[in-house]
C-alpha cells in the first residue's frame, strides 16, 4: 500500500500551499468533502454516458479532494470527530456513485457479456465497502487496520488507469478479486492482533494413567 505516502505528501502540500489560500477564502474541510462528492457525481454521469477515458481523468481530479479535506482540517486546526465521520461516509457515497455510473454504462451501452460485467461491478462494490467497513469496525475496537493490498487510493488508481486505457473489464476483475482479498486480509489482521493480545490458555492434558488411578 502507498496510502501512507500519499497522505503524507498531501499533508505537506496542503500545509505549505493550499491551506493558507483556502483558509483566507473561508473554505472549511467539510466544504472540500462536499465538493469532492459533487465532482464525483459528475464523473459518474460522464461514465454513464460511455466517456470512460474522460471519466478516468476527471476521477483523478475529483479524488484529489479526498486527500485535501483531512489535510486541510489538520493544517487549519479544524479537525473534529464529526469531520472524520463525515469524510468516511462521503467517501463511501463517492465510491458507490462511481460504480453506479459504470452500472448504467454497462446496462445501456455495453456490447458483450453484460451479465458478467454487472457481476464484476457488484463484487467490486461489495469488496470496496467491506474493506472500508473492516477498517472502521477494527478502529472502533482500538485496533489499527490499514493493512491489505487495496486501500482506497489503490482502488482509485487502478480504476482510473483502466478507464483511461479502456481496460474496463480487466480493471473490474482486479477490483472484484483483490478488494475482497483485502477485506479477508484485514479480518485476519484483526484476528491475529486479538490472538496476540489475549492468548488462549492451552488445555491441560491428563494422561489416561492418571485417570485410571483415580477410579475406584
Amino acid at each position: 500500500m502507498y496510502s501512507t505516502g500519499i497522505k503524507r505528501w498531501a499533508r505537506r502540500l496542503m500545509e505549505d500551499f493550499v491551506a493558507p489560500v483556502l483558509g483566507r477564502l473561508g473554505i472549511t474541510p467539510n466544504m472540500v468533502t462536499l465538493i469532492g462528492v459533487l465532482l464525483t457525481a459528475g464523473v459518474a454521469a460522464v461514465l454513464a454516458n460511455g466517456n470512460l477515458q474522460v471519466g478516468g481523468v476527471l476521477l483523478i481530479l475529483a479524488s484529489i479532494f479526498d486527500l485535501f479535506d483531512g489535510a486541510l482540517a489538520r493544517a487549519t486546526n479544524q479537525s473534529s470527530r464529526f469531520g472524520a465521520f463525515f469524510d468516511s461516509i462521503m467517501d463511501r457515497y463517492s465510491e458507490a456513485v462511481v460504480f453506479f455510473g459504470l452500472l448504467m454504462f454497462i446496462h445501456t451501452t455495453m456490447i458483450g457479456n453484460t451479465t458478467l460485467a454487472l457481476g464484476l461491478v457488484y463484487a467490486s462494490i461489495i469488496g470496496s465497502i467491506m474493506v472500508s467497513y473492516a477498517r472502521a469496525r477494527a478502529e472502533g475496537l482500538d485496533i489499527p487496520c490499514e493493512t491489505g493490498w487495496l486501500g482506497r487510493p489503490e482502488r482509485i488508481t487502478i480504476l482510473c488507469t483502466c478507464l483511461i486505457l479502456n481496460w474496463l473489464i480487466a480493471g473490474l476483475w482486479i477490483l472484484a478479486i483483490f478488494t475482497n482479498i483485502t477485506a479477508i486480509q484485514r479480518i485476519y489482521h484483526v484476528w491475529r492482533t486479538e490472538q496476540a493480545a489475549n492468548p488462549q490458555p492451552k488445555p491441560v492434558k491428563t494422561s489416561r494413567w492418571n485417570i485410571s488411578r483415580k477410579q475406584p
